[in-house]
């Protein structure tokens, strides 16, 4: 039996578990939750995933999804 675990790694090194595997380049939030586009405001905490890790072990896969923090300059792009 193989266990799955789903993390996220914010810039500043923190870790926090997550419900399941997150596309590359997704925008998401501080929670891990997959945002909709184009979002309502570029005025938000919004984080790209620019990175994915796995690290397998006997029994256990961990994935780990970095994160980079976007500016409200470069979520103009994305905001209606």
């Amino acid at each position: 039996m193989q266990l799955c675990e789903y993390f996220i790694v914010f810039p500043e090194g923190d870790v926090q578990e997550v419900e399941g595997r997150l596309p590359f380049n997704a925008l998401v939030d501080m929670n891990g939750n997959v945002l909709t586009l184009p979002l309502p405001t570029n005025k938000m905490i919004v984080f790209k995933i620019n990175g994915i890790k796995t690290n397998e072990k006997l029994g256990l896969t961990q994935t780990y999804h970095l994160l980079e923090l976007l500016g409200a300059d470069e979520l103009l792009e994305y905001a209606r």
